[in-house]
């Protein structure tokens, strides 16, 4: 590096403003030690997640001990393609017991090479050779891209591993045999040890800490571009990106669409779509469960079930939006209503618009669903429904049975949520709100819990409802673009709710709320009081996977079984299949509906 003094405006250079050479500054290099471990699959197939399991399960344990070295600091700061040097051992006793590093390299930060993606790699590729002389490659990357602040440690310690048989560079990989897949993962406590290997050969401790600080400023910095961006852009534009419009009807092909709105006796707006193809003796009801609405009757990327009702002989069916309807803005404040409500003011209400609409002599059949399917049997032993054909229930209906994870959820949740957190309603979509926002917060906490997909609306729905990972559906039952949408057709929901069905589980049965309330006096104390009175044949249906609900339709079929003997009641478990993907499935057109309409048929 070459340094001049300024020079004087003499004509004449004066003693002091010779031009000085020196030679280049020694190159300063850090470098630290790291260990990773994981299992691979013996031959791979490129599907990491999968391989890793399987090797996990054929015990094929693979672990490296590396010292990643930056000979200039400075140079590698810099030059986003400069690499560094690793060295160390990889241990893969079914590739061949311990092999040593004969050449690695490598890199930090290099761009993924997909232009729309915010996404950068840490990439790894190490040359080796075992004592009886076999040679393999091992290539490693990590992922690090923009899916919050919050999966920064995920990212950053999880290296998706590729073994190939000899030494084998990029560009020859295509046509290189792959020995084996997997994952790789830095454990807690290694990375703690690795903060503690940093070294650097710094001749004084200025250039030693000018070092690190230099590597430290490149690795932050390069975090901060991806992770940073979602509070940087304009994040609002994240709740435009959707395949599908909100609340769309397309998915109803060649019928007359009408809208039914009307207002219960305690003062809430809700309302009937009505799906008109053809004048029809038999007339359909479908009510959701809470937080969706129509639209999971609806949708347009798979045979949904009020097209197939259409062209099955039910051309006149109707779809009720209850209180608990995504659809209805009141929910996402806080309120007090509970089931009870909405099986005294809501369910008897849309029967009787529904009634009048259609005229008298028709049959009138219910398909119900989750707590809309709870909130109508209330009603129906009530005494408030008369002269219903039948029902067909999915998931629940009078015997809520909820995993033990649900109960614990049930017990503190509504509190914590609205009286520690003082949230107004808990939202599927949190994750994509703009900014710095609690609710945010929380999403990305439960997704950390949540690695069995990248939606974090799906996510939070396993925060919602049921245990599992997934709780509300089987991942493989839905339609791919149906998964990147549930937080259009999942909405938000206040707590109330919640607290009415935690009361209910621990009975075992659906009770009233508010036993005390003179507005309910009409409702029975305990509602299966009135099964032995019902004389409506029903259809209780549930997935064999149901991880909302459990076996609740399988309890109320018996217990109905018990309570009133002879009935014309069926059961019908649907294999393969958890609590929503019944209604809402890609295949449920083959699978599901079939027996519902066999049932229909059987009673019109």
């Amino acid at each position: 590096m070459a340094t001049a003094t300024k020079k004087k405006t003499s004509a004449r250079p004066s003693k002091t403003s010779k031009v000085k050479f020196g030679p280049k500054p020694h190159p300063v290099s850090i470098q630290f030690t790291e260990e990773m471990k994981g299992f691979i699959s013996l031959p791979g197939t490129s599907s990491y997640h999968e391989d890793y399991e399987a090797g996990k399960k054929a015990g094929n344990y693979l672990m490296f001990h590396l010292t990643i070295r930056i000979p200039d600091t400075e140079f590698f700061v810099y030059d986003p393609n400069e690499t560094g040097e690793a060295i160390g051992w990889v241990e893969c006793q079914p590739l061949g017991g311990r092999f040593e590093v004969e050449k690695g390299v490598f890199n930090l930060f290099v761009d993924s090479g997909k232009p729309s993606a915010n996404e950068k790699h840490m990439k790894y590729r190490l040359f080796l050779k075992n004592k009886a002389g076999t040679k393999i490659t091992l290539n490693g990357f990590k992922k690090v891209v923009d899916d919050g602040l919050l999966n920064i440690w995920r990212d950053t310690s999880t290296l998706y591993t590729t073994v190939y048989e000899g030494y084998v560079e990029e560009k020859a990989e295509p046509k290189a045999k792959i020995l084996g897949t997997g994952i790789l993962r830095i454990l807690e406590k290694d990375f703690i040890k690795q903060m503690t290997t940093i070294r650097s050969n710094g001749r004084t401790f200025s250039e030693r800490k000018d070092a690190a600080l230099r590597f430290g400023e490149l690795f932050l910095g390069n975090l901060w571009e991806i992770y940073g961006a979602q509070f940087r852009g304009a994040e609002p534009e994240l709740w435009r990106e959707r395949d599908i419009p909100v609340f769309t009807l397309e998915g109803v092909k060649g019928a007359k669409i009408s809208h039914h709105p009307f207002v219960t006796e305690d003062k809430i707006s809700v309302g009937l779509i009505r799906f008109q193809k053809k004048e029809s003796k038999d007339v359909v009801i479908l009510m959701h469960g809470l937080t969706t609405s129509t639209d999971m009757f609806v949708m347009p990327e798979h045979k949904n079930l009020v097209t197939y009702l259409h062209e099955n002989g039910y051309g006149d069916v109707w779809s009720f939006d209850w209180r608990g309807s995504m659809r209805f803005s009141y929910n996402l404040f806080p309120h007090r209503y509970n089931l009870d409500d909405i099986a005294l003011y809501d369910v008897p209400a849309a029967l009787k618009l529904v009634r009048e609409a259609v005229g008298p002599g028709k049959r009138i059949h219910f398909v119900v669903h989750c707590v809309g399917s709870i909130s109508f049997f209330m009603s129906l032993l009530a005494g408030k429904l008369e002269g219903i054909t039948s029902v067909v229930s999915n998931s629940v209906s009078l015997t809520p049975n909820v995993p033990t994870w649900s109960r614990i959820k049930l017990s503190f949740a509504p509190f914590l949520m609205e009286g520690v957190l003082r949230f107004p309603n808990v939202n599927p979509r949190w994750h994509y709100l703009p900014g710095f926002a609690s609710g945010k917060l929380l999403a990305k906490f439960v997704s950390l819990f949540h690695h069995e997909c990248d939606e974090p609306a799906c996510h939070m729905l396993s925060l919602m409802w049921g245990t599992g990972w997934p709780a509300c559906y089987e991942h493989e039952n839905l339609p791919d673009i149906t998964h990147r949408r549930v937080g259009d057709l999942f909405g938000a929901t206040s707590l109330n709710y919640y607290r009415h069905i935690r009361k209910a589980v621990g009975r075992k049965s659906m009770i009233k709320y508010e036993p005390t309330d003179k507005r309910y006096e009409s409702l029975p104390n305990t509602y299966l009081d009135g099964a032995s009175k019902v004389k409506t044949p029903i259809l209780f249906m549930t997935g064999d996977k149901n991880k909302v609900f459990k076996d609740s339709n399988i309890v109320a079929y018996e217990t109905f079984g018990r309570l009133n003997p002879g009935n014309k009641n069926e059961l019908f478990i649907a294999k393969g299949y958890g609590h929503q993907d019944t209604l809402m499935g890609k295949k449920s057109d083959k699978d599901i509906f079939p027996r519902i309409l066999e049932f229909l048929k059987k009673h019109s």
